[in-house]
């Protein structure tokens, strides 16, 4: 039993104090991770001209029966069509910066039919997601909606893994 609980006793440790193994050092990493990305969305944000919503002020927004137009930037197959938030509406927009509009990276779409999309009411408030915060679909999306002289845009950042993960309901396309 010692020649065998010896070796196990050993690898462990070595594994343990391996900073590969990161079992003690992956808080610090991820707090590292977390500040970027907090960073990013700050920059992103200011740069882009909108506001910020978290998860519980969206859901207090749509029960409250708020006029509002919530556009869900995801690909429809992969993602709108399985689940998205309640009464939004689906509009692709690349990952990448979007600096001119580019009717390939939109599904075929132009900014008339996002600007349709929206409405005409400048003042309503738009409110764009994507997945999750370090997507930057939505962040495509509230821009370009600025871009379009809508004075109300909103980007969840969160999405709708923040949405699920506040346990507030989705819905498919049926």
């Amino acid at each position: 039993m010692k020649k065998v609980l010896v070796p196990v006793v050993v690898l462990l440790a070595v594994l343990l104090a391996n900073p590969s193994f990161a079992l003690f050092d992956s808080k610090f990493e991820a707090e590292a991770t977390k500040e970027t990305e907090a960073v990013k969305l700050v920059r992103d944000t200011a740069a882009g001209g909108y506001n910020l919503l978290t998860a519980a002020e969206l859901k207090k927004m749509i029960d409250e029966g708020k006029d509002m137009v919530i556009v869900d930037t995801m690909p429809y197959e992969d993602s709108y069509k399985k689940e998205h938030v309640p009464g939004a509406k689906q509009f692709l927009f690349p990952i990448p910066d979007m600096k001119e509009w580019d009717a390939k990276e939109t599904d075929g779409k132009t900014q008339a039919d996002f600007e349709a999309l929206l409405g005409p009411d400048k003042d309503k408030p738009i409110v764009v997601y994507c997945g999750f915060v370090k997507c930057t679909r939505s962040h495509n999306g509230a821009v370009w909606a600025k871009k379009l002289g809508y004075k109300n845009v909103y980007r969840f950042p969160g999405g709708i893994f923040a949405w699920k993960g506040a346990g507030f309901p989705a819905e498919e396309v049926k």
